[in-house]
C-alpha cells in the first residue's frame, strides 16, 4: 500500500514547522523514515501545495528520493485526490506532516486491518473515536470513497479535513475503527505538532530516544515520559483537543463526543 503524506510550510501556529531542525535533520525527513519503517507500507509520498514557499519541501523530498504531488493548499481534499489520481492508487493510507512520532508498528495496524479485510471496508482509522495519543492517526480509505467525497463535500471543513465527508456517514460506507481499549493515552497525551512548546517536545523525544534505536516504539517514548515527567510537561496542557469540537452541528456522528475537551 501506498502512503500519502500531505505536508507544508505555511502554518499560523507554527510556520515552517515540518521543517524546523532535529538532531541536525528536518523534521519532515525523520517523519519520512518512520513511515517507511512500516512492514505495510510500499512507497511513501508526499502532498504538498503549489505555493513557492513549499518548493523547499519538494527539494528535500528529492533528495530522499520521495516522490511529489503538489496541489492546492486550501482544498486538502484536492490535492489528495490529485495525488491519487496522478499515481494511479486505488486505496492509501494518509498520514500527515504534524505527527513525527508515528509509530510505523500503529500504522502496520491499521492498515494491516485494512489489507486483511480487502471487500469489507471503504474507510479505516484509528481515531473515530480518537483513542491512541495525539499524532498516532491513521487513516486508510478507497479512491472510490475519496472520489464520492471529492465530488460531493461542499463545507470547507470537509475539504480541509479530506475525509469527514466519509466517516461521518456510516450508512453510506463501510467505517472500520482501530481503536485501544481506553481513551486515556488520547485525553493524557500529546505527540503532534502545533505549537512551539509540542517542537520543544518532538525535540525532546528525538534527542533521547533517536541516537541509541531510530526506530524507537510508541512504548519506549511512554517508557521515557514515565521517567520524564518534564518532557511530558512542555506541550500536556494542550493533550485532548479535537478539531471537529467546532463543526458539532454540521457533523453528525461525533456530537456530544465524551473525547472533547472543552478548554
Amino acid at each position: 500500500m501506498d502512503a500519502i503524506l500531505q505536508a507544508r510550510m505555511s502554518a499560523s501556529r507554527l510556520p515552517g514547522k515540518v521543517l524546523m531542525p532535529v538532531l541536525g535533520r528536518p523534521i519532515l525527513s525523520h517523519n519520512i523514515e518512520r513511515i517507511r519503517r512500516a512492514k505495510t507500507i510500499d512507497r511513501v509520498l508526499v502532498a504538498t501545495t503549489d505555493k513557492r514557499e513549499d518548493d523547499a519541501i519538494q527539494r528535500l523530498c528529492e533528495s530522499e528520493g520521495v516522490p511529489v504531488f503538489r496541489g492546492s493548499e486550501a482544498d486538502v481534499l484536492d490535492r489528495i485526490h490529485g495525488c491519487m489520481k496522478q499515481f494511479g492508487m486505488e486505496r492509501c493510507a494518509k498520514l500527515t506532516a504534524d505527527n513525527p512520532l508515528i509509530d510505523p508498528a500503529v500504522i502496520d495496524q491499521v492498515t494491516g486491518f485494512y489489507l486483511a479485510h480487502p471487500s469489507g471496508y471503504d474507510y479505516v482509522s484509528n481515531n473515530h473515536p480518537p483513542t491512541w495519543q495525539d499524532g498516532q492517526e491513521v487513516e486508510v480509505f478507497s479512491a472510490a470513497a475519496l472520489e464520492a467525497a471529492w465530488r460531493e463535500a461542499k463545507e470547507p471543513f470537509q475539504r480541509e479535513h479530506v475525509t469527514p465527508f466519509i466517516w461521518d456517514q456510516p450508512e453510506r460506507f463501510r467505517i472500520g475503527n482501530v481503536a485501544r481499549a481506553d481513551d486515556r493515552w488520547y485525553r493524557d497525551y500529546r505527540w503532534t505538532l502545533d505549537y512551539p512548546e509540542d517542537y520543544a517536545f518532538v525535540k525532546a523525544v528525538f534527542e533521547e530516544l533517536y541516537p541509541a534505536k531510530p526506530a524507537f516504539s510508541t512504548d519506549e517514548v511512554m517508557e521515557l515520559l514515565r521517567r520524564r515527567p518534564d518532557i511530558h510537561a512542555l506541550n500536556a496542557n494542550r493533550a485532548g483537543y479535537v478539531w471537529y469540537r467546532d463543526h458539532l452541528d454540521a457533523l453528525r456522528t461525533v456530537a456530544g463526543s465524551g473525547h472533547l475537551k472543552q478548554g
